[in-house]
């Protein structure tokens, strides 16, 4: 995907009261950013934001932190935060790859996975956030009882994460293939950017919640 630069973007991000530029010094640490305890949910890829903003508004209880790679992408999220100024939404700019090096070991409560990258390519897989490698990296982050949640609307991606997770010992707590028409699973779903635009073109969207056996 060819990302359009965002002259500033760089700039904007590092200069948020709301980003965190060196996420590693609070590895176990992160309830003294927030400076309360409160149980922490994480999103990997947040893109510009609409889904995380929009949950940690309605839960103030909970702390949340939002990964996303690419610059011109989080700066939207980090204006949108700048507007807020919501207390228990903090951002960071990283890849996915390092995320055991910034959470200590059952330090995440709850990870969600939004309309990932699906990497199409199988000499990539490794590189998909749902792939046994990363799954692998969020059992050394998720706390006894945390669990996963993935949301795509990519059919071929939704079958390799369930193979995915059958492989590195998973288990499957809610599965659906079209989730707007699940009472259940649809029951206060927060919609992202992308789930907007597919879902609008008729496509059905999938969900897994997964947790360690």
């Amino acid at each position: 995907m060819r990302l359009k630069n965002v002259p500033g973007a760089r700039e904007t991000i590092d200069a948020s009261a709301f980003t965190i530029p060196e996420p590693e010094v609070w590895k176990g640490r992160w309830q003294e950013v927030f400076g309360r305890q409160a149980p922490l949910h994480i999103e990997i890829g947040m893109g510009k934001g609409q889904f995380l903003t929009a949950l940690a508004a309605e839960h103030p209880d909970i702390n949340y932190i939002g990964i996303e790679k690419f610059s011109s992408v989080l700066v939207r999220a980090v204006q949108k935060q700048n507007e807020l100024e919501l207390p228990n939404l903090r951002l960071i700019r990283m890849d996915a790859d390092s995320i055991t090096d910034v959470f200590a070991s059952g330090e995440v409560d709850r990870i969600y996975l939004n309309f990932s990258d699906p990497w199409p390519k199988e000499r990539h897989a490794k590189r998909r956030l749902t792939s046994v490698e990363f799954l692998r990296r969020y059992e050394n982050i998720l706390a006894k009882d945390g669990h996963v949640e993935f949301k795509t609307d990519n059919q071929p991606l939704f079958e390799f994460s369930l193979e995915a997770a059958e492989e590195a010992g998973w288990k499957l707590l809610a599965v659906t293939r079209d989730l707007h028409h699940d009472t259940a699973l649809n029951k206060g779903n927060i919609m992202t950017e992308y789930e907007e635009r597919f879902s609008a073109q008729g496509n059905p969207i999938c969900k897994m919640i997964l947790c360690q056996a």
